[in-house]
């Protein structure tokens, strides 16, 4: 198997809710978009929007909703202060926020906020891990 994700697929309660929140952040949606899914380009990978029991039947799964679901996602920034401006257009946008923006031991800065249905974004800027011109980080050796 290649080292590669390709595409992340959140199951949400309110899929027009949702895919509404994503727009306001400013993200795109994909004209391979369809009337029970929603797609939008992150990089080099994909956010899909589908439907929280159809996400979970699909896997062969139960929709108990059993609390966190044990994933965060990341969006790294640029520079610093970067970290503070997203996490304001997050809440801005309708996101809960979880923790402020704070300076952490291995020295960068990071803040948290969760999505419509509970999902967790992590905003950071890590010093070791530049971003290229295209949004991809190439991790160092």
């Amino acid at each position: 198997m290649e080292q590669r994700l390709s595409l992340v697929t959140l199951g949400v309660r309110d899929l027009e809710r949702s895919r509404a929140f994503y727009e306001r952040l400013g993200w795109v949606r994909s004209g391979r978009s369809a009337a029970d899914v929603a797609f939008f380009q992150a990089g080099g990978m994909v956010l899909a929007l589908w439907s929280r029991a159809a996400l979970a039947a699909d896997a062969g799964l139960a929709d108990d909703g059993r609390g966190f679901a044990g994933i965060t996602l990341s969006h790294n920034v640029r520079t610093r202060e970067e970290v503070d401006t997203v996490l304001a257009e997050a809440v801005a946008a309708g996101a809960r926020p979880l923790r402020a923006a704070r300076d952490m031991d291995w020295g960068g800065r990071a803040g948290h906020f969760a999505d419509p249905d509970g999902f967790v974004w992590e905003i950071a800027w890590n010093p070791g891990f530049p971003i290229a011109a295209d949004g991809s980080i190439l991790l160092p050796d």
